[in-house]
């Protein structure tokens, strides 16, 4: 199967899904709608449990020691977060969302910054989009990829209903990061790390659990800002490992 097959696939399913879902949520009632964005809070917080225990990650613990996974996760957070309010990331995401919704003709859609970031930040940060991109342009298939397209399809089905039209503009999101994603795969070569990997997994999985407290309506905060996070956990392992 030729590289880049499973990000174009997720492309797909995200527009169809989108697309299915604003069908489908102009019909539903403002009650509707609130009750499936709770529910799809609930399942980002479940993925977020299960992205957040590869703190626990034997190859990671093996590689820096049983008490150290904990403070990686720490310090990547604590470090990225500074670096994205610094150059306010939340702000240039909700930009780039505000320029989608006026390309699109959606000025009038005040939902539509809030699908876009919110679905871009769900189906970018999970586990499965930095391990199957990864592992696609490792030359190892697109399996994981073709897995998460499903899932996100009818994720987005249901984003789409209760955020707008803004949930399949995110798709673009899902193009750009995992195609960097598999030819960052494909320059490493044969080898990634295990540790560095679990430990960007688990730094992801709790920016997962700021989304998911975001629809649930529990917190507001810059979420996106805590993205250099994914960057800095991989680079921390290799630091704290070397010495």
């Amino acid at each position: 199967m030729p590289i880049g097959v499973g990000t174009l696939t997720n492309v797909l399913t995200i527009v169809i899904g989108s697309g299915i879902g604003l069908l489908v949520g102009q019909r539903l009632p403002e009650r509707v709608r609130t009750t499936v964005t709770a529910a799809l809070g609930l399942v980002t917080l479940l993925l977020a449990a299960q992205a957040a225990v590869a703190v626990s990650d034997v190859s990671l613990e093996r590689a820096i020691g049983s008490q150290a996974p904990v403070l990686i996760v720490l310090g990547s957070l604590a470090i990225g977060g500074i670096i994205g309010s610094l150059v306010r990331l939340e702000d240039r995401v909700a930009d780039l969302g505000g320029w989608l919704r006026r390309r699109l003709g959606a000025e009038g859609d005040d939902r539509f910054v809030t699908g876009f970031v919110t679905a871009s930040l769900v189906f970018c940060v999970g586990p499965l989009t930095i391990l199957g991109s990864l592992n696609e342009g490792l030359g190892r298939g697109a399996d994981e990829l073709l897995v998460k397209s499903v899932l996100d399809g009818f994720a987005s089905l249901a984003f789409a209903a209760s955020l707008g039209i803004g949930v399949m503009a995110s798709a673009l999101s899902v193009g750009v990061i995992q195609g960097l994603l598999t030819v960052t795969g494909l320059l490493l070569g044969d080898v990634v790390p295990e540790a560095q990997l679990a430990a960007l997994t688990a730094v992801g999985g709790l920016i997962l659990v700021g989304v998911g407290l975001r629809l649930l309506d529990l917190a507001r905060f810059p979420v996106a800002d805590l993205l250099p996070a994914l960057v800095v956990a991989p680079l921390l392992v290799s630091a704290v490992a070397a010495f």
